[in-house]
Order: structure tokens, then sequence, then C-alpha cells
């Protein structure tokens, strides 16, 4: 995007008449259109058929060449490229319909709808110049595209914010494709299933409520992917949910014990690693099926009737 700002003729940042850049903007548009399309379908692996949707930015790209090789402009060329255009504002009113339709990652629709007003703009003005009409006055041609590229840009720097911070939004297969090339041997997944329940229910690593997955992995010696495979996969649990298991049973001992009579609910929770009380009491109904205060009341009660 830098090489194309800096050095595309429309720009013209450093010198007039520049051209180092000849890729045209609309294949920016076609990543763009090809990441939303896999990412509502699903799909892991790019089908060879869909290389299809380079065709125009390969065209665009050859018509560029021949500009510049031939030095003049030739309305056979310029026919063919103005229709073109309108397939790149197709792949971006695709993006938009199917953000509508989807109600997924509704934010790029900040984004795809100025792009949508932009392309269609300059696509009217294309055709209108074909005709030697009048074109609509939307801003400087020469500014046109840096406009444009820049709402790009911006588009995808949100993107990889977004693929930080929430990869699971951006990236919904990453759980199915995560251990396939793993080459764990069964003898291997035993050992590090007993390893780990060993380390809970001996050491009880989960009443630190900083406990991690790294630290987990650091104190066994087994490497991180390992333990998360051999919980998610061969275990079918999270490793926060095989942690929090460990501190629900130890706040149920808890509660039965007269040494804690003194402590609120919470509290108990404190000592047996839980650092958020919205976290506990949501864990709990998880893992119970009541409330923390509907299971101290139904020991209470069977307590009472132990004692008649």
């Amino acid at each position: 995007m830098l090489l194309y700002i800096v050095g595309d003729d429309d720009n013209n940042l450093f010198m007039e008449d520049a051209d180092w850049f000849f890729f045209d903007s609309s294949l920016f548009l076609t990543f763009l259109f090809l990441y939303f399309k896999y990412f509502n379908s699903g799909k892991e692996v790019f089908l060879k058929r869909d290389y299809l949707f380079f065709l125009p930015s390969i065209f665009l790209f050859l018509s560029e060449l021949l500009e510049i090789f031939s030095e003049q402009e030739d309305d056979f060329i310029e026919i063919p490229e103005t229709f073109i255009e309108f397939v790149f504002l197709g792949y971006v009113f695709h993006i938009v319909y199917n953000l509508l339709k989807t109600q997924k990652a509704n934010w790029i629709l900040y984004f795809g709808i100025p792009i949508v007003l932009i392309l269609s703009v300059s696509n009217i003005n294309g055709i209108l110049d074909l005709f030697e009409m009048a074109p609509i006055v939307f801003s400087d041609d020469d500014d046109f595209n840096t406009y444009l590229i820049l709402i790009v840009a911006f588009l995808f720097y949100v993107i990889t914010f977004y693929l930080i911070i929430k990869p699971k939004e951006l990236i919904p297969g990453v759980k199915i494709t995560k251990y396939k090339s793993s080459n764990l041997k069964p003898e291997s997944i035993k050992n590090y299933k007993n390893a780990l329940i060993q380390i809970m229910e001996k050491e009880k690593l989960y009443l630190d409520p900083r406990l991690s997955i790294h630290s987990v992995s650091k104190k066994l010696n087994i490497p991180r992917l390992y333990i998360s495979e051999v919980l998610n996969v061969h275990m079918n649990i999270s490793f926060q949910d095989f942690v929090n298991g460990y501190r629900i049973e130890a706040f149920a001992a808890n509660l039965q014990n007269d040494q804690y009579a003194h402590y609120t609910l919470f509290g108990i929770a404190s000592e047996v690693g839980f650092s958020s009380k919205s976290s506990f009491n949501a864990t709990f109904k998880k893992i119970k099926g009541l409330t923390p205060s509907q299971f101290k009341n139904s020991l209470n009660g069977k307590n009472t009737t132990g004692t008649e």
C-alpha cells in the first residue's frame, strides 16, 4: 500500500508523473473480497478456481503496462478498462451485502460503504467520460485514488488489530486446524494427561489465581502446544475449564469445612484461585448447574435432614 501511494502516478507525492508501481488499486479490493469470501464460507483451503478472481486485476495490470510503453491512451483499452472497474464494485457490493445479511463484523460496514460510494462515483464518471459528458464533481482526480487506498489501508490495519486481540472472530477455523501436524504418540498423550492431573491434585496449582498454560508448561517441562492438544483434543476440555473444575471442587469441599464458616462465598472462592466474582459465579453455574448460594442452601438442607 505504501508502494502504491508513493509510486502511482495518480498521487504525485514526490515526482510528477511518477509510475513506479504498476498494480492497480483494485488488486487490494480483490484480496479484501477473497478474505470475506472465505471468512463467510469457513473453508480452510484456497480453491484453485478462485484464482479466476484475479483475472480483472491481471487485465488492468497488462493494460497499464501497454499504456506506459506505448505512451498514449487507446480507446480500445479504455473502454474495457472502464467496464472491468464495475467488477471490483461488485466485489465490494458482495462484501457489504453479506455483512448486512449475516450481521457479522458490522464494524466493516463503516469502511465498506465509503468504498462502495467512492467506486460508484468513479465508475459512473468513467462511463460519462467515454461519452464525453461532464463528470460528477466529487474530488480532484489526482486525490481520488489516494482517498480510496487510504480507506482500504486503514481497513486492513483494523483487521490486523482484530486478528491480534480477537483471532477467533476473524479466523473461525483456527481450532480445527491447530493440531493437524501433531506427532504425539498414544503413550506420550497418556503420560502428559497423567502429569496434568497429578500436578493439579497433588501440588494444587489451581490455587494460584494467575496460573496460565505457560506456567504449567514450564513446571512440567512439556511444550505448551502439547498441553493444549492433550486438553482440547484428548480430554475434550479447555485449559481454563480444566483448572476451574478443580477450583469448584475445592470450593465445594471448603464450603462444608467449619474453618471457612465465617467466610463469604467469594471469600472461599478467592482461597481456591478465583480472582473475579462474576467469573466464579458463571463458572460454578456452568459446572454445578446451580448458583453458589443455591448450592450452599442445598447443603444446609441436607445437614438439617441429617440432624433430624
